[in-house]
Parts: C-alpha cells; structure tokens; sequence
C-alpha cells in the first residue's frame, strides 16, 4: 500500500491529513529526490536539493510544505492575516503549474482550511492587493518581480507584516532566477521575511551565482545532490540524437523530419534562438504543415503565454514554437521529442531543454541541428555535461520536400504580405546577432558560418543590410529567379498598408523617407544596457513616489490648516534683486562707494 510506501521517510513521519490526501492523489513511489529533501524538511533542516529536471522536485517541497502548515495549524490556526509559506518561481508558466499542483491537494477536504494565492506580472498590483486582502491566503505561489512590488507598498496591505510567522521559502529553480537577474531582487525579498524559518532551495544544476544564495538565504543547510546516473545529467529515459545539415537545408530537413512515420503523431516541442525566430517561423510553417497544429510563445507574448501552453497540452499531434522562456520548470509529460535549431547560448541550457520530455518514468527523444562546423559540439557536450549525443538515422519518406520547391513557396508568401518580409529579415539578423552571444565561442564561431546559406534557409528574397555581411561569406545566398522590388510589396493588413502608403506620398512629395525618431548608437553591452533601463525605471518611481508623498501631505497640512505660508512677498523678491545687481556694479568698479552707499541708503558714520 502507498502508506508503506511513504515509510521510508525518518521521523518525524507525515500527519494523518496530508498522508490520505497523497494516498488518494495515487501518488506510489517517491523519487530520489523527493526521498531524501522531506524528511531533512520534516526535521527543521533547510535543504538545497539539486535534481536532474523531471525528477519531481515539486512535490518534495509541496508535500513538507503542507505537513509544516498542517502541525502549526493543530497547535493554533493561522489567523486571516498571517502568510505560512512562500513559493518562489523565476517564470509566470512555472509558477501557474506550481500553483495548479498545489490546487490539487487544497481541493481534498482534510486541507480545505489552507488558501494559495497566485501573484505573477501581467495583473494589475491592485487587484493582487484586493485578493489578498479577501481571501487571506496562506500560500504564496509568485514571481520575485512582482512580491517584492508587494512588500515596497505601502498602506492598507503590510506584506511584511504578515509574513511575521512565515514557516517555509522555497526558490524553485533558483539557477534560473539567477540567470535572469533577479539576485538583488531575492536579497531585498529575504530582507523582509524572518530568520526563525525553514528555506528549500531547488535547482537543476549549482552554480557560483547559486552557492552565494545559499550562504546569504539558508542556515547551516543541507545539501542534497540526486542524479538518476552519476556520469548523466539528463532524464535516464532519453535519447539524444543530433543531425549535420547544411544552413540552407535546416527548414527543409526539420519539415522532411515532422512528416517522418515515426514523429508524425507525436506532440513536439521546437527551440529557436530569438523571438523573431518564432514569430517568423510560426507566420510560415502552418502553409507546409496543413494537418497540424501549429502553437509559438515567447517571452515577448507575456499574457498570451498561459493560453498557448494550455491548449498545447490538450492537443495531441500540436507543435509549439518556443525560446528558452520555457526550457525551465514546464511539465508536459506528453512531449515526445524536443527539437533544436541550432545550439543554445550556453551548455546547461541544453539540459534544461532537452529535460522537457522523457519526465516522470516516460520515454523521450531530443534532436538538435548542427552545421558541418559545428561538428565539434558533439564532443564538447559530452565532456561539459556529460551527455551523449548519436547521430540521427535517416527514414525513408515518401514524400520528401526539396529545396526549390520550399525557396518558392517561402518566396510567394513573403510578396504576398510584406509583414512576412519584415519577420523573415528580422529572424534572421536576429539570430545571428545571438549566435555571436555564444558562450561556447571557440567552437560556435560566426566567421565559420555561411551567411549566404543561412539567409538561403530562411527563404529571404534579399540579402539584409548588416554589418556582419560586409567581411563574412555570402556568395551562396539563392534568391527569386526574378529581381523583386521590396518598396512594392504590400500589407495584407489594410491599416498597414495605408501607413506604409502615407508614407511612399510623403516621400514623392519631400523626398525624405519619414522614419521614427533617431535612436541612440548603442556603445554597451545589452546586458548592461538592460541593468541601465531597469536603474532609469526605478529612479523614475522614485521621483514619482516622492512627488505623490510631497502632495499628499501638502493636502494633510492644507486640511489641517497648517500649510506654510510664503515668507518674501513679491516686493522684497524685486528688491533683493536690486540690491543684488548694485553689488555685482560695485564689484565691477561700475560705480563709486559713494554711489552704491546712497542707493542702498547706506549713511556715512
């Protein structure tokens, strides 16, 4: 029986509430690392647990968090103002399946006295306020960004003081919220919360950034490190394949694999570099796969996101379009195979990415499309993280796409809509800029790459004016078999069109294109460039907040009668003035002592 089951734990053993409600869940077994991160929890220990992705890390914060809540409640019920756990998670995806997991045990009548509340950005901060202050939660299921909005307000709600008897922190994922910068925003968070509690910090790799958490954010914690294979970081049940193509042939050989027998029913998930990436590949690849469905997120999308991944999950056969925004924390165990353009900025995102299928116990497959010189990657994988890549065997298609045919359909639908112009030009100076952001630079190297080919791969009907072209290989780029003129091409979307008209008639009549204002020539790094504008935004609400406290007490001082009064009427000011340009005259030797004494009325003694 599961109560066996879940005797492995040392004492102190589950209460009786949370253990029926996971016996009823149908939860079996527990997983390495749920084995050994809950009884450390259980016993008052703060835990830093590192786990392969898909090896149930929420439940092994999930369930201590109940128990913990559930013993304190038996002694005294938490009042309506008191928050007992914090969960903390680096995206809104992961924090809503978190919170939809969590849901799960609350619905179970011997938990029904526990309330969660999901805070993430996209909402409006009041409303958070407003729920809070209504449903009196007891868990928080949040992003860092916005709960560290919540405890700087000031008025009615006093997060601070409500998370005075806090049990229980957990930083899910806590590389990644590193990776995202959020460490100034965990240490302003942790300031506000007290040090007589219980921390779980759970990741999928330690890192430098991690270490430096643990020392600022647990006591005396634990360490917990569970591997399904001490030489593999990825998920035992999954197969990694990889597959040479040329730059030109990489859309042509994902679509020759999407109509391969053995994937063509199968729920997929495909990796790009960049937002434009998706948004492009996403405008195009529904008229090549009419019989599927084709789904994109990014992290441009921001409340959109949520809808996409739930309709992903109830698709069988759906294809989703993604960047790294959900390489972390998404449990979809119906994923059957995650595919890669090209290679991720760094070596662990790989991991993370790949770590989206083969989850729980299930079987997996991984691909990832590397150039001729970029065959090295192989190697470097094997020894950076220890994962074996094979290459992948070539299927008997019966109707296989050429490349002809793919330029010419990807050249008809770019004219018949300029805006796919635009995301096509877009995606692929994109992603070339993110190709030079490799960490992984000895082996992925620009100067290597045939840029005629790649712009060829995206059914480009010009080359784009970038400075990258002018020293780099372009001789291979395939355009239309005719010369196409870009100004003629249209908007299908009439309001565009007619911008783009207003402009051609101002253009006939100045002679200058109009454009958008001048920007900046950008001299800096766009991560420093990034820290800048998050600097800007916070001095402005600053000046804003300062601003709003000067004219709420001038209206306190106003009621009350006590505003200041001015000391100088309008005549004193005029003759300080005055008196004031006599000074600069005397000090100039424009006039005499003699002068200057009479006009101030300055008597001789």
């Amino acid at each position: 029986m599961l109560r066996k089951k879940w005797t492995v734990l040392d004492k102190p053993p589950l209460s009786g509430p949370v253990l029926d409600v996971i016996e009823s869940m149908g939860f079996e077994l527990m997983t390495p690392v749920q084995a050994a991160a809950i009884p450390l929890l259980l016993s008052r220990k703060d835990v830093s647990a590192e786990a392969v992705t898909g090896s149930g890390k929420t439940l092994a914060f999930l369930v201590p968090l109940l128990e913990m809540l559930t013993r304190r409640h038996n002694e005294s019920s938490w009042t309506s103002k008191e928050i007992g756990a914090i969960i903390i998670s680096p995206t809104r995806e992961l924090a809503a399946q978190i919170s939809e997991v969590l849901q799960l045990f609350l619905m179970h009548k011997q938990l029904k006295h526990f309330h969660q509340q999901l805070i993430v950005g996209g909402n409006s901060i009041e409303e958070d306020i407003k729920c809070i202050q209504k449903d009196a939660p007891t868990i928080l299921v949040c992003t860092p960004g916005r709960l560290e909005d919540l405890f700087q307000r000031t008025g009615t709600l006093n997060l601070a003081g409500r998370v005075k008897s806090l049990e229980f922190l957990v930083l899910d994922e806590a590389d990644r919220l590193l990776d995202l910068g959020f460490k100034t925003t965990i240490n302003n968070i942790l300031a506000f919360l007290p040090r007589q509690r219980r921390t779980g910090l759970f990741s999928a790799t330690q890192t430098t950034e991690v270490t430096d958490l643990i020392r600022a954010g647990l006591r005396n914690p634990v360490l917990v490190s569970v591997k399904e294979k001490s030489t593999i970081k990825t998920p035992l049940r999954l197969q990694n394949y990889y597959k040479i193509v040329e730059a030109n042939e990489k859309f042509i050989e994902l679509l020759n694999f999407l109509n391969s027998p053995t994937v063509r029913e199968a729920k997929i998930m495909i990796f790009f570099p960049t937002c434009a990436c998706v948004e492009y590949w996403c405008a195009v690849m529904p008229q090549f796969l009419k019989e599927r469905l084709i789904l994109s997120t990014h992290g441009k999308m921001k409340n959109k996101r949520r809808n996409v991944i739930e309709r992903f999950r109830k698709e069988d056969r759906a294809v989703l379009l993604c960047t790294d925004v959900l390489a972390r924390g998404l449990d979809v165990p119906e994923i059957d195979w995650v595919i890669q353009w090209d290679p991720p900025s760094n070596a662990s995102s790989f991991v993370h990415r790949v770590g989206r299928t083969a989850r729980q116990g299930n079987e997996g497959s991984a691909l990832i499309f590397l150039l001729p010189s970029e065959d090295a990657y192989v190697n470097f994988l094997k020894i950076n993280q220890k994962v074996e890549l094979n290459p992948l065997k070539n299927e008997c298609i019966q109707e296989q796409v050429d490349l002809k045919t793919t330029l010419e359909k990807l050249h008809k639908l770019q004219m018949s809509d300029k805006s796919i112009f635009d995301k096509g030009v877009r995606a692929f100076v994109s992603h070339i800029r993110a190709y030079t952001k490799h960490e992984c630079n000895a082996i992925l190297r620009l100067k290597d790459m045939d840029l005629g080919k790649a712009a060829t791969g995206y059914g480009l009907l010009q080359m784009p004016r970038m400075p990258e072209l002018k020293t780099l290989k372009v001789d291979n780029f395939i355009g239309p078999d005719f010369k196409v003129d870009i100004q003629k091409l249209s908007y299908r979307n009439p309001q565009k069109e007619k911008v783009r008209q207003d402009k051609i008639k101002a253009y006939e009549e100045t002679g200058l294109w109009p454009t958008k204002k001048k920007r900046k020539k950008l001299t800096e790094s766009w991560e420093q460039s990034k820290r800048n504008k998050l600097d800007g935004k916070t001095k402005k609400e600053l000046r804003k907040a300062k601003k709003l406290r000067k004219k709420e007490t001038d209206a306190i001082e106003e009621k009350k009668g006590k505003k200041r009064k001015a000391h100088f009427t309008q005549e004193d000011v005029e003759q300080l003035a005055k008196d004031l340009l006599l000074f600069k005259k005397l000090k100039k030797n424009k006039i005499s002592d003699e002068d200057f004494c009479k006009e101030m009325g300055i008597e001789d003694e």
